[in-house]
Formats: structure tokens, sequence, C-alpha cells
């Protein structure tokens, strides 16, 4: 008769290949039952995960070689989004903060960040998307709305309820102001705003809230490292030097030791331009490599590399993203490795 005990010496022999341990120590593995066949969940750090497919083999594979090679093995891959936060007195729903940013404007940063909102999204993980760029809001615009938040009282003072479309919470200073007024604010009342977004919304139970930052390294930038408990930043740049440059500045400054904050990694926007109508064509008209050479450089992650599609920018524009088309899954790919640099990150903080 096959044991509980036999089974799960022969997955202690799986390791996950990010977090560098077995899948019995992580306790990964749950619900075990032993029959005719053995059954278990296998409990993935992220709904995100981009080696599911080969961890659930290897599990199959260990039980054949170490227990049975005959016996049914079914496995049911699931997930647990982690979480290395030790405080939850700010955003204390959030398991993870992610805040996309590039040093510079013009280079996809917003597009980048509601495309990897959406794409978490599709993984079935929960979302929040605050946009941060209080000068310049692009979520009204690449979600297509402009209703105004509802306001709550909560504990004896005002709140604010995101606006929630396509199942994804949203807040941005865009809804509460038409399009055409331009936003003059010197920078503590930019700071204070960010504030109130973080500490006076009702963001709910969240596995990550991604958040569009403003170009540069400004006001918002040393307001998020002081009082958010940021899990790492995404940084975007384009594939030229005059992209790279103020990408460069933006790592260092949250690499200094007064800030010091996890980067995931680097994705390189714009990396070249494919026809819709030729998805197999690539040119590369802002050069090429860029983006890996600057994660080389700072060595940290290479999150990867996203087209110029036209169709994306019509749909942006329009406020409705298809996630179902061809052109969004280069935003699937980033999505999972960013999720997965997410697992990397809360293994180390937890170790």
């Amino acid at each position: 008769m096959i044991t509980e005990e036999q089974v799960l010496k022969a997955l202690s022999h799986v390791d996950d290949p990010d977090l560098k341990k077995d899948l019995v120590t992580l306790g990964m593995i749950q619900q075990l039952k032993i029959g005719d066949s053995i059954s278990f969940d296998l409990v993935l750090t992220t709904p995100a995960c981009p080696m599911k497919d080969m961890m659930v083999n290897a599990c199959k594979n260990a039980i054949a070689l170490m227990v049975d090679k005959t016996i049914p093995v079914h496995i049911n891959a699931t997930s647990k989004v982690s979480s290395s936060r030790d405080s939850v007195e700010i955003l204390p729903g959030v398991k993870n903060v992610i805040a996309v940013g590039s040093g510079k404007g013009g280079v996809g940063k917003s597009t980048v960040a509601v495309a990897l909102a959406l794409a978490l999204k599709k993984t079935g993980a929960k979302v929040g998307l605050l946009d941060a760029d209080i000068y310049g809001p692009s979520i009204p615009t690449m979600f297509g709305i402009r209703n105004a938040p509802e306001m709550v009282q909560k504990d004896g003072k005002q709140c604010i309820v995101p606006v929630e479309k396509n199942g994804i919470s949203l807040l941005s200073i865009g809804f509460m102001a038409p399009p055409e007024q331009a936003i003059v604010w010197r920078g503590p009342m930019i700071s204070s705003a960010f504030r109130q977004f973080i500490n006076d919304t009702l963001w709910g139970e969240l596995d990550y809230l991604v958040i569009d930052l403003p170009p540069g390294t400004g006001d918002v930038q040393i307001t998020l490292s002081q009082m958010v408990p940021l899990t790492g930043l995404v940084i975007v740049t384009t594939p030229q030097e005059v992209a790279k440059a103020d990408a460069r500045r933006a790592i260092n400054m949250f690499k200094m030791p007064s800030i010091n904050k996890p980067i995931l990694g680097v994705v390189e926007n714009m990396a070249y331009f494919t026809p819709d109508d030729s998805p197999e064509k690539k040119y590369y008209i802002f050069g090429q490599g860029g983006g890996k050479q600057l994660a080389e450089e700072q060595n940290i992650p290479y999150l990867g590399e996203l087209p110029l599609q036209q169709s994306v920018r019509e749909q942006a524009d329009e406020g409705n993203i298809d996630i179902l088309s061809p052109a969004f899954k280069p935003f699937e790919t980033l999505a999972a490795e960013v999720a997965r640099q997410v697992s990397i990150v809360n293994s180390q903080n937890l170790a």
C-alpha cells in the first residue's frame, strides 16, 4: 500500500526552480489523497506562473520513479499569491504593490502598466491600478471612463471607492477633473493627493496593486518610497540611448541606500514595429537590444520586449484593449515574468 510518507518523500525531490526549495518544504503540496489514484493540489505562488506545466510533469515523474509508475496521478494546479509584507497599516488588504516607472515620458509606460494589470487579472488574480501621474493621467482614456468615484464614510472620514472596469479597481485624478483641465499643482499638493489615493481609498483585497508612476524622479517617487510597502518596480525603456539614460537614473534612484526598493526588472517597450497585416515582420526602428543591455549593466532581471503595434495603440485610444487578441500575447508573457519576479522577491524577504 502506498503511504503519504512515500509520496511526500518523492515530491520533496521536486524543486521550485525560482524559489530554490522543494515543493514539500514550501508547503505547495496540499489536500493529498491516496487510494486507487494519487491526487493533490499543487499550490503555486501566482496564477501567472510560467512554469506550471513543467512543475506538474516533474511531480508526476517523481511519483512514477520513486513510488509507482502505474498508479494514476491527478494534480490540481492552483495558486495563492505570495506576499512578504510584515505590516498591514497601509493598504492592509493588498498583498503586493508593483510600481511601473520609466524616468521619462514617451516610452509607453502607461500602456505597459494598463496591459500588465489586465494580463494579471486575466490569470485570475485580484488587481487594482492606481494612476499616480497627476499631471498627465492616462488611465481614464485607456479604460474609457470619466465617472467620478463614489465617496463613502468609514471610520469617521471620507473615503474613495475605486471605479471598477474589466474586474480591475481603478483610481485616477482624471476621474475627478474634466479631460481638458490642466492640473496646475506644486509638489506638496501632488504628494498630498498621492497620500490620499493610498490612505483614504478602499482598495479592498488585492493580489496586486499596480501603480503607474509619473515620469522623472520627483515628489511622487519620493513619497512612494517613504510610505508605500513596495514589492518592487518595473522599469520601462525603449531601445535607444536617450530613453535608457533616463531609465538608468530611475533605477539608480531606487537603488539609493535611503530608498533601497527592489527592481523587478526592465522591459523594453516598442522594441520593434510589427504591422498588423504581417505579424511575422519586425522593424527595429528605435534600435535593438537596449533594454537587455541596460538590465545586464545594472545586474537586474530582463523582463522581455514588447512590440509597437497599431492595433494596441488604437484599442488604448478607444478605451478598450482586447485581451483576447493575438496582439495582447506579449503582455501576458510580461505579466507571467513580473509575477515570477514578485514571487522570488517575496521568497527572499521571508528567508
